[in-house]
């Protein structure tokens, strides 16, 4: 086990995956506004990740593979892609809203710069800890 393999930094490298999967289908949504028919797709994952979290169950670290586990054991939380069926923006039944996608965008990138600050501070620590403070 690697001295960086800790829980929080595996649940920021998810959350990074699923800001940078998200970065994608925005992406798409902007790229697909003037095409007839197409609905918009939202990524979930911090509403996925918020309900495996809350879940009231034990479970014990494991150091080394071959040791039993103790409780559950949680697959990872991955993100899922959902279609917006159920709106209608253009007379061609189109539902992206460029304003709404920019906006979400913008608010996607600061959640991936705060998050990469994080893991950068956390990573600064453990070398400092690692050189004795030096």
């Amino acid at each position: 086990m690697a001295l960086w393999d800790t829980p929080s930094l595996g649940m920021m490298e998810r959350t990074l995956d699923a800001a940078a999967f998200r970065q994608k289908v925005i992406s798409n949504n902007v790229a697909n506004i003037d095409t007839p028919y197409f609905k918009r797709s939202d990524v979930l994952f911090e509403e996925l990740l918020s309900k495996e979290l809350n879940k009231k169950s034990i479970q014990g670290r494991r150091t080394d593979p071959r040791h039993i586990p103790i409780g559950r054991v949680a697959a990872p939380t991955v993100p899922e892609v959902v279609a917006d069926e159920n709106t209608m923006m253009n007379n061609n039944l189109n539902n992206v809203d460029i304003d709404y996608e920019m906006t979400l965008l913008a608010k996607n990138q600061l959640r991936y710069n705060v998050l990469i600050g994080q893991v950068s501070h956390d990573l600064k620590n453990y070398r400092t800890a690692m050189n004795g403070g030096r």
